[in-house]
């Protein structure tokens, strides 16, 4: 009976939810039935794309009334991070509704909210014999949890992406706690850096010079108080977020095959998110410092390494600002510019030139991207659709 009484938007958003489109080893067939049967409902053409096998890139299309016109991309992923059942109050696939109206399941934030949300904002918009005057783009992306890298990260260099002539991209933001939407007109690049530190191996009753211990423990100190450095001044300033700072953290040390032998190489792995006004060769050029004052033989590899990418510029200098903003004020919605904390897929689409916001129109909302109980309200997410009933033509009326 309740889901007899319940939004149509929310049922499909409860079903796409059901989709266990988790990693590791995801199968994306389900999600692409489900998208299937969205494009025919919306009466929109579609196409799938593969940059690697077994990867899907779905693609609806919206035609505007001037196709020539550079588009409008409205992105998202299928893909959600794996779960702990057993934290969870309610199945983490089940997408329950308790009589709050909080619907749980993993990606009820992140981020198959949004592209139900996108469905739903261009489904109202065509029932209300809305054309737009650009053509409008909406993609479901694998595998942007685990970095993106066989999905948008491929996908934007290849012919059939630059044939959609995408001038602007919306992508995943994230919830927030108070009355304020959170937007995201740029993110920090990503180094994870495995530092390679091989030493005089020996029994471990001795004391030889050169180990590899000795030489992990400088470039770990170096690593951390750099960190520290980083978290008092984050601390010292509340005008800065955490993605004003750049962040390192120690995640994997590896070495050692037994207690009483000294191994002959150990390796420090570090997670690093360099803010957007630090210079890259500077940068590098210090870890390489560090490493070098911890012995001439300890070396750097990069497991990921993201260029610098350029912010996409929220001033009067931009239309797509402009229009953003112009929408958002109507609504009475109070816009917070933040540095994204972590990665989106939006990285892959600036860095090949194209100017893209992270925005989730979720706030009221606890944070709850990845963690156990992921829920979103209905009440919000349907708010968002109404959101979008505005953002989507805003932008996608941008006069040439």
């Amino acid at each position: 009976m309740a889901n007899k009484q319940e939004d149509p938007a929310v049922t499909n958003f409860r079903e796409y939810l059901r989709i266990p489109s988790v990693h590791p080893d995801v199968d994306y067939d389900a999600c692409v039935s489900f998208l299937k049967k969205q494009s025919e409902s919306l009466g929109l053409s579609y196409k799938i794309y593969y940059a690697v096998p077994k990867k899907p890139i779905f693609v609806m299309t919206w035609e505007g009334k001037e196709p020539k016109l550079p588009t409008i991309l409205l992105n998202s992923h299928m893909d959600v991070v794996p779960v702990f059942p057993e934290k969870w109050i309610h199945p983490p696939f089940a997408a329950e509704k308790d009589e709050n109206g909080n619907i749980y399941a993993r990606g009820a934030q992140d981020m198959k909210c949004v592209g139900i949300q996108y469905l739903e904002a261009i489904r109202r918009l065509k029932k209300n014999g809305i054309q737009l005057l650009r053509t409008v783009h909406l993609s479901f992306n694998p595998d942007e949890e685990i970095g993106g890298r066989d999905g948008l990260a491929k996908f934007v260099h290849m012919q059939e992406f630059r044939d959609l002539n995408v001038g602007f991209a919306l992508d995943e933001g994230m919830a927030s706690t108070g009355d304020h939407f959170i937007l995201f007109p740029g993110e920090r690049s990503i180094w994870q850096i495995h530092v390679h530190c091989p030493g005089q191996p020996g029994h471990g009753s001795l004391l030889p010079s050169n180990t590899a211990g000795e030489k992990l423990r400088v470039v770990i100190d170096k690593f951390m108080d750099f960190r520290q450095r980083e978290k008092s001044r984050l601390e010292s300033n509340s005008n800065l977020k955490i993605g004003d700072v750049t962040t390192i953290n120690l995640t994997v040390v590896k070495g050692g095959v037994q207690t009483n032998v000294i191994p002959a190489e150990m390796v420090a792995c570090f997670d690093v998110r360099l803010a957007c006004d630090v210079d890259h060769d500077k940068f590098e050029n210090m870890i390489k410092s560090w490493c070098a004052e911890a012995g001439s033989d300890v070396r750097i590899e990069f497991e990921q390494k993201n260029p610098k990418i350029e912010v996409t510029k929220t001033d009067d200098s931009s239309p797509w600002w402009v229009a953003f903003k112009r929408e958002c004020d109507a609504m009475s919605l109070k816009i917070i510019q933040v540095t994204c904390p972590g990665a989106t897929d939006s990285r892959y689409v600036r860095q090949v030139g194209i100017p893209a916001f992270g925005f989730s129109p979720m706030n009221n909302t606890p944070v709850l991207l990845h963690d156990n109980d992921e829920f979103l309200n209905e009440s919000i997410f349907l708010r968002g659709i109404e959101i979008y009933c505005k953002l989507i033509p805003g932008v996608a009326n941008v006069a040439a």
